[in-house]
């Protein structure tokens, strides 16, 4: 309460999605992150489609959901189950490395403080190691 006995009114504590910036920092950074995936001889061919374009919108969306925006990728694609989503294709240590590669140039262009920064980083090797599927170290075509 304040000196007027009034009960102030405080703003709820803003989500990770809405301190770094919201959706446009997000798109940033999946765009980032595609471009080198584009070039990539271990990444490129685990994506069939020709543009990359839908898989970096399911990306974006879900980065979204996750910190706190809109619930969309639910909306659309129903639970994430990532697991399950990454089963067909061959993940193993050269794939999760070229992949936290890449990540790591998109979120270091994102010029994050070092607090938010590390918090997505933390997120996004975590999710990386957990995709992987198996250990052989030799990259394959995808599945």
């Amino acid at each position: 309460m304040n000196p007027a006995g009034e009960r102030e009114q405080t703003r709820p504590s803003a989500t990770f999605y809405e301190e770094i910036g919201g959706e446009p920092t997000f798109r940033r950074l999946v765009d980032e992150f595609y471009a080198g995936v584009a070039t990539d001889p271990v990444l490129r061919p685990m994506y069939p489609e020709a543009d990359l374009g839908p898989a970096a919108d399911r990306l974006t969306l879900f980065l979204i959901q996750y910190w706190g925006g809109p619930n969309t990728y639910s909306a659309q694609r129903g639970h994430p189950r990532l697991r399950m989503r990454h089963a067909p294709f061959r993940v193993g240590p050269v794939e999760r490395d070229a992949w936290l590669r890449h990540m790591r140039r998109a979120v270091d262009r994102l010029e994050l403080s070092p607090e938010q920064d590390e918090t997505l980083w933390q997120y996004l090797e975590r999710a990386a190691y957990f995709m992987v599927n198996t250990m052989d170290e030799t990259p394959g075509p995808a599945h």
